[in-house]
């Protein structure tokens, strides 16, 4: 009895490493090759950019007021025209103005005869003084009425120069060159010089200002390029699209105690016309060059508890995990201080299915999107 049940237990365990040893191939079998992108870590120079978020401003601005008080007589000017400085925007009804030139012009012809008479009579007072004919008092009188019609003239130049420039003012003239905006007023309106509403604004967008903020920790970074020379400034949308290519013109003199950020100003040529005041926009600053960094894509970077890491390819196409630092990111690349070395492959695509030391395949090629790899794998893990 105990030997039966002695041989029947052998042939149990018999039984069953016979079974685990022919499941091995079969197991090894459906473990497929996960299918990775791979690329090599390279040298290579580093643009040190920082990144601000800012608006756009015209580089001028102007409110076409009227500067006297009248009827809006005419609009010389469309929405949305480009004008040049010293054009005709509006005229208001001159009259009004005009009668107050004439009116002091015919003051001082008024004058100047009064004075011609008055000057005459001095001459001859002073004659009949030195004959004792008239008493020094009248000569005295005299002189005084010819210095007071004297200063009657002067004050009537001061006159007609108020009333020439007032003249002057119901032409309302474009004072620098930019782009009409959207008309407030019609032509038949009563304006008034106090008046809080533009006609129009004007604004010059060629060249075009942004005003953005950086942390102030970057103030050395800034302050050492601009000392090296002109700071180059690109302004992009949120997609990345480019907007222009400017330079930094202005670092505020002063750091917001509230927020910690620098506010800069950066002008742009615009001429396309792409940036638009109001307009939100990234703008990227060239402040330095780190020379011959050691360099991977971007996509090779891995978080993870411990900090950052990367997949590298050995030399038998098995993944480890190797413990990264790293530093500036520009360009799609990151730059790697440690954990890497020349010569190193970094996997970029499809590390979401791998695990310490797991066989890969390499695809070739740059960019398959990493769903692509897992149908792949996924096809083949269902190959027979």
């Amino acid at each position: 009895m105990l030997i039966g049940l002695l041989a029947l237990g052998c042939g149990a365990y018999v039984w069953r490493e016979s079974r685990a040893q022919a499941a091995q191939p079969v197991a090894a079998a459906k473990s497929p090759l996960v299918h990775v992108h791979v690329a090599p870590v390279q040298r290579r120079d580093v643009p040190v950019v920082l990144n601000g978020l800012g608006s756009v401003q015209a580089s001028q601005t102007v409110n076409v007021h009227a500067r006297v008080d009248g009827t809006l007589q005419s609009v010389n000017f469309t929405e949305g025209q480009n004008v040049k400085a010293g054009d005709v925007l509006a005229r208001l009804d001159p009259r009004l103005a005009q009668a107050s030139l004439d009116q002091a012009q015919a003051a001082k012809v008024k004058d100047q005869a009064q004075l011609k008479g008055a000057e005459a009579d001095l001459t001859r007072y002073s004659q009949l003084v030195q004959k004792d004919y008239a008493s020094r008092q009248s000569l005295d009188q005299q002189q005084a009425t010819v210095d007071g019609l004297k200063a009657s003239i002067v004050a009537d130049d001061a006159a007609i120069e108020t009333a020439q420039t007032n003249l002057a003012y119901t032409t309302l003239i474009a004072p620098v060159d930019g782009r009409m905006g959207i008309r407030q007023l019609d032509a038949g309106n009563i304006v008034h010089s106090s008046d809080t509403t533009p006609i129009a604004v004007l604004t010059t967008l060629k060249p075009i200002s942004v005003i953005f903020s950086l942390p102030e920790k970057d103030l050395d970074a800034v302050q050492q390029a601009a000392a090296r020379g002109p700071v180059a400034a690109v302004a992009t949308r949120d997609d990345g699209t480019v907007l222009g290519t400017g330079t930094l013109s202005v670092v505020d003199n002063q750091i917001d105690a509230g927020t910690a950020m620098l506010k800069l100003k950066a002008v742009f040529p615009n001429e396309d016309e792409r940036l638009w005041p109001g307009a939100f926009v990234h703008v990227e600053l060239s402040v330095d060059t780190v020379k011959n960094a050691l360099t991977v894509p971007v996509a090779a970077v891995q978080r993870g508890p411990d900090g950052l890491f990367a997949w590298v390819l050995g030399a038998d196409d098995a993944a480890t995990v190797k413990p990264i630092e790293t530093g500036r990111v520009a360009g799609g690349v990151s730059v790697v201080t440690s954990g890497l070395a020349d010569g190193d492959r970094v996997i970029v695509d499809g590390q979401y299915r791998l695990r310490p030391n797991a066989k890969v395949a390499v695809v070739e090629g740059k960019g398959a999107p990493a769903e692509h790899l897992a149908e792949s794998d996924s096809g083949k893990a269902a190959t027979p």
